[in-house]
């Protein structure tokens, strides 16, 4: 089985943002741009590099590239659940669509930028749609304008897959399935649903290989730590509310079984209050 979690920063940029496997990360976007906008180069803005998590930069969280037709992206992997992630992922998209050009360049030379988001937390509500994708379009006649193709926002929330190998049929199945379930897999066993994709059968032996020297093995468990942090004081604070919420009713007379309604706690739990 991997050893290696791919959904950590540190692994994910490793895995996906090096030079030498810049074909898993091709194979990665094309799975979630539409069929007719698939590209075929990709080049690395800013290549994995050990220094840049030592010395702090910002730009570690994300993977920036370049496609043949000069399309930027922004592709991150976000562990830890965050409210207001919307609004990053447009200040991200705004970061990098304008920088690239300076104070008194022409906007000729803006191209498209696409934001990619994998999230391992659920944000939005209302459906069940693992990917979904957001772009500019009038709002009247929900027309899209070439002249305003410029902006384009993708999110993969993995809690919501749950499909099993046997119902497996796109390529982005495959990459969530990798993401989401590595640690049952290894080099000698790729289950044949994954294996007839070259590139997620790369990415499930590299995975499996891959080495993290003694900065990145203390970076890989510090992310780890926290993650159990962040999942615990999300625990914590949600069992408060519950029990908040539950002593309310209580103290206002409600009857047991409006409690377990509006809490979800069994008639033991409440009556330990």
């Amino acid at each position: 089985m991997c050893r290696i979690n791919p959904k950590v920063d540190i692994v994910f940029k490793k895995l996906f943002g090096s030079e030498e496997n810049k074909d898993l990360l091709l194979s990665l976007v094309n799975s979630i741009l539409p069929q007719n906008e698939q590209i075929t180069e990709i080049e690395l803005a800013n290549p994995y590099n050990i220094a840049d998590y030592i010395d702090g930069k910002i730009s570690i969280l994300d993977i920036k590239a370049k496609d043949q037709d000069g399309k930027l992206y922004d592709i991150e992997m976000q562990v830890g659940e965050q409210g207001y992630y919307g609004k990053r992922s447009l200040y991200y998209w705004g970061k990098t669509y304008t920088g690239q050009i300076d104070s008194g360049e022409i906007y000729s030379k803006l191209n498209k930028t696409i934001v990619i988001s994998i999230l391992d937390f659920n944000y939005f509500g209302g459906d069940q749609r693992v990917h979904r994708m957001v772009r500019a379009k009038d709002v009247e006649t929900n027309q899209e304008y070439q002249e305003l193709d410029c902006f384009e926002l993708h999110f993969i929330e993995l809690k919501k897959f749950s499909k099993e190998l046997s119902a497996l049929t796109t390529t982005l199945d495959r990459w969530v399935t990798f993401l989401t379930k590595a640690y049952q897999y290894s080099k000698n066993n790729v289950p044949e649903e994954l294996a007839k994709d070259p590139a997620i059968k790369k990415a499930i032996e590299k995975l499996d290989i891959i080495y993290l020297d003694e900065k990145e093995q203390l970076i890989y468990e510090g992310e780890q730590k926290a993650i159990r942090d962040e999942q615990e004081k999300m625990r914590t604070a949600e069992e408060k509310g519950v029990l908040k919420t539950a002593l309310n009713f209580k103290n206002a007379g409600a009857p047991v079984e409006m409690i377990m309604e509006a809490t979800g706690l069994s008639r033991e739990e409440i009556e330990k209050l």
